[in-house]
């Protein structure tokens, strides 16, 4: 687990490249379904400010996630899952999403140890398909 629950990868690929195979990944698998897309920059243009591109895909698998709030409702707060893409003021573009073991820390779960060690697998390769060439 990381020290502040976030885990960021670097990515080998555009920003467009990147945020277009991360979401093809997530829709290419059936047990995922995309709730939300989120652009930071187009909001932050709208009312005249500039942002580096940043976006945010929601998704989910309720299968595993209601496990998780039926242990401690509160983990409701961070789900659906999460994975921000952005470019920094290096032109560097980077991932980013909540290690789903912080989850287990942050909100006292006792037990479902099995269900967040296959989110993290999946996030894992989610995101490593997403930033690899």
């Amino acid at each position: 687990m990381t020290a502040n629950g976030l885990i960021v990868k670097k990515s080998a690929l555009d920003f467009n490249e990147t945020y277009t195979k991360l979401k093809n990944t997530i829709d290419a698998n059936p047990n995922l379904s995309i709730l939300l897309e989120l652009d930071h920059s187009k909001n932050a243009a709208s009312v005249g400010l500039e942002l580096n591109p940043t976006r945010i895909i929601l998704f989910g698998n309720p299968k595993l996630g209601t496990l998780l709030m039926q242990n401690k409702q509160t983990v409701n707060i961070d789900l659906p899952q999460k994975i921000s893409v952005y470019q920094d003021a290096s032109n560097e573009v980077a991932i980013a999403y909540n290690d789903p073991l912080y989850l287990k820390e942050r909100h006292g779960l006792d037990g479902n140890l099995e269900v967040l060690d296959k989110i993290s697998t999946a996030l894992d390769k989610i995101t490593t398909m997403a930033i690899a060439k």
